[in-house]
C-alpha cells in the first residue's frame, strides 16, 4: 500500500473534515513540503475541469469565488483557469470572452502557510460545486456570428454607451432608441437569413449573466422583462446570483447589451432620485431603491413589450413564432421544474412613482415596423 502524498494527506485534513484547526493543519503540511507544489497545481486544475463538466463556465466561478471569497482567491482561480486550458477541449466565443475576461493580475507573493491556506480555501469552494444545466459551449465553425453583424454590435454598444453617459434624458431615449433599432433588424435579419440563404435552421442557445446584490430580485425581474421583449426566457438562480437565459443567439447579445445598458441608466436615476428626495428633508432607505428597481422593472417590460411589437410585420409572425416554440421547447428540456417568487421589500410609494417615471423616460418611442 502506497504512502499517501502531502496533497493527499492536507486534502484529507482541510478539504473533508470539519473541524477547527482543519484549515490550518492543512495548510501547514503544504507549507512545510516545497516538493508537493507541482502536485497541489495539476490537482487544482483538475478541480477546474470537473466544474466544467458540472456545466460551471469561468465567469460563473469567478462570479462565485468573488463573492464568497476574496481578490486573491480570485487571481489564484484565474492562474488555475488559464493553467488548464491547454487541457480543455475547444469552446464557443462566449467561453472564450470569459477568459479574456480573467484578472490578468498574478496572485500577490505571501508566506507559504499564507498561499497555501488561500488555495486551500479555493479547492473547498470548487469541491463542493453542484452540477448545473449544461449550456453546450462547444466550438463552432465562423457563421454569420461574424463580419457585418459584428460591426453592427460595436455601433449598437456604442450608442448604448452613449445612453449611459449622458446627463440629458433626451439624448439618452434618442440614442436608446436608435440601439433598439439596430437590435431589431439584427434580431430579424437573424430569423430569416436561415430561409434566405437555405441554411439548416439554427438552435436556441443559451447564455447566463450574473445578477448582482443588492435588489437582486428587482434587477431579476429587469432581466427578465428585456428576456421577453426580445424572445428570450430567463430563469434565475438565487443561491448562484445569476439568470440562465434562452434564445436565439443575436437575441441573446441584445439582451445582455440592453440589460447592461438599462442597470447602468436605472442606477443614474436612481442616484438622482435620492438625492431630490434627501433634499426635501426626506430619509431614504433600502425600501426606497428597491421600490424604486422593481418599478423600473415593471414599466420597462411594458415599454420593451409594446416597442418590440411595432417592429414585427404580418409576414415575420410564422418565422417568430416557430423560433418561439423551439425557444420554449429548450428552457423545458434545461429546467423541467422552475418556481415563482414574491418580490419583496416593494412598499416605499415614492421609490415606485421615481422608479416607474424613470422608466418613462428610459423606454423608447413608436417607430415604423421594420420590412
Amino acid at each position: 500500500m502506497s504512502t499517501p502524498s502531502t496533497v493527499d494527506r492536507a486534502f484529507e485534513a482541510a478539504l473533508y473534515a470539519t473541524g477547527h484547526t482543519a484549515l490550518d493543519t492543512g495548510a501547514s503540511l503544504l507549507a512545510a513540503d516545497t516538493a508537493a507544489d507541482a502536485e497541489l497545481a495539476r490537482r487544482g486544475q483538475e478541480f477546474v475541469a470537473a466544474a466544467w463538466r458540472r456545466g460551471w463556465q469561468p465567469a460563473d466561478v469567478v462570479r462565485l469565488v468573488r463573492r464568497d471569497l476574496d481578490d486573491v482567491h480570485v487571481r489564484l482561480l484565474a492562474a488555475l483557469i488559464r493553467a488548464q486550458q491547454p487541457d480543455d477541449g475547444p469552446r464557443g466565443p462566449r467561453w472564450n470572452a470569459q477568459l479574456d475576461d480573467l484578472p490578468a493580475e498574478a496572485p500577490p507573493r505571501t508566506d507559504r502557510f499564507s498561499h497555501a491556506t488561500a488555495v486551500l480555501e479555493l479547492y473547498r469552494l470548487l469541491l463542493r460545486l453542484p452540477t448545473l444545466e449544461a449550456l453546450d459551449q462547444a466550438a463552432a465553425p465562423a457563421t454569420r456570428a461574424t463580419g457585418p453583424e459584428s460591426r453592427m454590435l460595436t455601433r449598437i454598444r456604442a450608442l448604448l454607451a452613449k445612453a449611459e453617459a449622458t446627463g440629458f434624458p433626451e439624448e439618452a431615449e434618442a440614442l436608446t432608441a436608435k440601439a433598439q433599432e439596430l437590435m431589431a433588424r439584427h434580431s430579424i435579419d437573424d430569423a430569416l437569413l436561415p430561409t434566405s440563404d437555405h441554411a439548416p435552421k439554427d438552435a436556441p442557445g443559451a447564455c447566463r449573466i450574473g445578477v448582482e446584490p443588492p435588489y437582486e430580485q428587482a434587477k431579476a425581474v429587469l432581466l427578465d422583462a428585456v428576456a421577453t421583449a426580445n424572445h428570450c426566457r430567463a430563469v434565475w438562480n438565487e443561491p448562484f446570483g445569476f439568470s440562465t437565459v434562452v434564445g436565439f443567439e443575436a437575441d441573446l447579445e441584445a439582451v445582455e447589451l440592453l440589460y447592461t445598458s438599462l442597470l447602468v441608466q436605472a442606477q443614474t436615476a436612481m442616484t438622482k432620485a435620492e438625492a431630490a428626495q434627501r433634499a426635501g428633508g426626506r430619509k431614504r432607505t433600502k425600501t426606497f431603491r428597491q421600490s424604486f428597481l422593481a418599478a423600473y422593472a415593471h414599466r420597462i417590460g411594458t415599454h420593451l413589450t409594446a416597442a418590440a411589437r411595432t417592429q414585427v410585420t404580418q409576414d415575420l409572425l410564422p418565422v417568430l413564432a416557430s423560433r418561439e416554440v423551439a425557444v420554449t421547447e429548450r428552457l423545458d428540456r434545461m429546467f423541467p421544474e422552475t418556481t415563482t417568487t414574491r418580490l419583496r421589500g416593494v412598499s416605499d410609494e415614492a421609490g415606485w412613482v421615481e422608479g416607474s417615471e424613470a422608466a418613462d423616460r428610459a423606454r423608447t418611442k413608436a417607430r415604423r415596423p421594420l420590412r
